[in-house]
């Protein structure tokens, strides 16, 4: 019987240090994900007047005023599009990117007891509130597919290149908030932060305002904000404005991998340590 009970013994030693092999392991513990995000909606709507209706009005309630201020009073261009599906268009996968990068700075916090107590891949803390803006994103998603009929929008063949555009979203939000997450961890002072950096990129992404008013000389250095393609990639598909331009997408494209390589590893470094300093 001992014999048998050391054959059932599993040990858990720490695995390379290559991207590769966290990702697997990611993929292992699908489910533990599934739970987490599954937690998350729930804590987050749990008694509350609305529910989620609150993930379509925040992005609704931003478009117009943004079309009060920026369309009617400061009569910014929109592309040959009304105004209203102009901002509105951006905002929906901004408001992901947000909500994902705000609740990152949080979560190794919000999770610290199930960190110090049991083993799992620790990238799947700043991942969860990605698939946990997803859903937020599909509902008001689903509110500007039923807005493009009212300004007489009519999607082309483009929108088969809308998934790109969204793995790009996910895949800038999860970078960023890895990086997020594990400096959090490391310095509490980090999350106070969020709200700053969060408003003040909104700024630098063309979503009150096209980005054909940013100068040509400025445009490969804004190609390294991933939202700035995002933003664009999603006017492009679904309503039709101006495709963005090859080189700044490229650029958008490679800053991604970097800035996700970069976050992982760094992240890896400092795993050991987490269940110590939270």
């Amino acid at each position: 019987m001992a014999e048998q009970n050391d054959r059932m013994l599993k040990v858990i030693r720490p695995g390379a240090d290559r991207i590769g092999v966290e990702f697997s392991r990611l993929r292992e513990y699908r489910e533990l994900l599934f739970f987490l995000v599954w937690r998350d909606l729930k804590v987050r709507y749990k008694q509350t007047a609305l529910g989620v209706t609150w993930a379509v009005l925040q992005p609704l309630a931003t478009m117009v005023v943004f079309s009060v201020v920026f369309g009617r009073l400061a009569k910014i261009p929109s592309d040959g599009v009304p105004y209203p599906i102009f901002a509105y268009c951006a905002l929906v996968p901004w408001q992901m990117f947000a909500f994902a990068l705000t609740e990152s700075s949080n979560s190794m916090m919000q999770n610290q007891y199930l960190i110090s107590k049991i083993y799992f891949p620790r990238l799947i803390v700043p991942l969860t509130p990605v698939f946990t803006a997803m859903v937020d994103f599909l509902l008001a998603f689903a509110l500007l597919i039923a807005m493009m009929p009212f300004y007489g929008v009519v999607p082309k063949l483009t929108i088969l290149l809308l998934p790109v555009f969204l793995l790009l979203v996910v895949l800038t939000s999860f970078a960023v908030g890895v990086w997020v997450s594990a400096l959090t961890a490391e310095y509490r002072d980090i999350r106070y932060t969020i709200p700053f950096l969060v408003q003040s990129w909104m700024f630098v992404t063309p979503i009150a305002y096209p980005s054909s008013l940013v100068p040509q000389k400025w445009r490969m250095l804004y190609g390294l904000n991933p939202m700035t393609s995002v933003v664009e990639g999603f006017r492009w598909v679904l309503l039709g404005t101006p495709a963005p331009p090859l080189m700044p997408m490229l650029v958008s494209g490679l800053a991604v991998v970097v800035i996700l390589c970069g976050g992982v590893m760094h992240f890896r470094r400092l795993e050991s340590t987490f269940a110590d300093v939270l």
